[in-house]
């Protein structure tokens, strides 16, 4: 019954649906400190606080309640005047980097997928890979993430929803020699995109950030202008880690494209990073798109293909 209803919203819906929750808890504390009241620097203090518990980070924080106040002083405000003016805010910083992933370098296109444990990659590829072949491109996929054998099962499945080729290797197998047979392959039948998904790794984990450094040294041995995007799946509720995520992740592989799914059915864990109104997820990714610059290009809910947008 559920799955049916859902199937008739539309994936915006779904998404907002999803989120309701969280934006109705953090609009419910704005419309409490607004009403019957003029605004002060009371207000505004508390206001800066609510926007601090919803993980906008301090400096947004201050910097949004600023805005708030410019002009309204000593005046009455609405609460859907202060929510305005925190949607505008946010989306100053993310509209320019919310921009799809351009499948515009050489052939084959190779995309690296990576990101902690969890955070939704396999899947992303999987969606992915449903977009790019249903506008008519070939597409190879390479089961990198070889320590975790329900992973290589899990992208065989999404290579065969999507039309996608696979290639895997034996659980335990060598991740840098996978990426580097993937690209001999995608070269030699002139594939159009190659997608490479890896392991999940702790950014602090020395030892497996050196391992995604060696894919990404193996594959420059074949072509050294790949990997052409390194696409890194974030998962929104971790906060302020995201943001050692971003440094990390760029450092050792060269991120170029942030990525964000969001798993909502049977009560999984969410993946998420958007612009989409809502106050609370807007957060980590309103700091890291003011930081890092890095592009959004893809934000995923649910677990079917379709349940994207670019």
């Amino acid at each position: 019954m559920n799955d049916q209803s859902s199937e008739k919203q539309s994936w915006w819906q779904r998404l907002s649906g999803g989120l309701k929750r969280t934006s109705a808890s953090i609009g419910g504390a704005v419309t409490d400190l607004v009403a019957k009241r003029r605004l002060d620097q009371a207000m505004l203090d508390d206001i800066e606080e609510v926007l601090i518990r919803a993980d906008l980070g301090v400096v947004s924080a201050a910097r949004i309640a600023a805005a708030v106040g410019e002009g309204r002083y000593d005046k009455s405000i609405t609460a859907d005047e202060v929510k305005a003016v925190v949607a505008a805010e946010v989306e100053k910083v993310l509209t320019p980097v919310a921009k799809p992933l351009l499948i515009d370098a050489g052939k084959p296109f190779v995309a690296l997928v990576v990101g902690v444990n969890g955070s939704g990659k396999t899947t992303t590829i999987g969606k992915l890979a449903a977009k790019l072949r249903a506008e008519g491109r070939s597409v190879l996929l390479a089961a990198g993430d070889t320590f975790r054998a329900a992973a290589i099962d899990q992208l065989n499945i999404w290579g065969g929803r999507s039309g996608a080729s696979v290639i895997a290797r034996a659980p335990g197998a060598d991740a840098a020699g996978l990426a580097f047979d993937a690209l001999t392959q995608a070269r030699g039948e002139d594939v159009d995109v190659l997608l490479v998904d890896t392991a999940g790794r702790l950014q602090n984990k020395a030892v497996l950030m050196d391992e995604l450094q060696k894919i990404v040294r193996v594959l420059k041995k074949v072509d050294p202008t790949v990997p052409h995007a390194v696409l890194l799946v974030l998962d929104a509720t971790v906060g302020q880690n995201a943001l050692s995520q971003v440094e990390v992740f760029r450092d050792i592989a060269g991120v170029t494209e942030l990525g964000h799914d969001q798993a909502r059915r049977h009560g999984a864990r969410r993946h998420l990073g958007c612009h989409c109104g809502e106050i609370r997820p807007a957060g980590p990714f309103h700091r890291r798109g003011r930081r890092h610059r890095r592009p959004r290009a893809v934000l995923g809910e649910g677990f079917r293909p379709r349940d994207r947008g670019d």
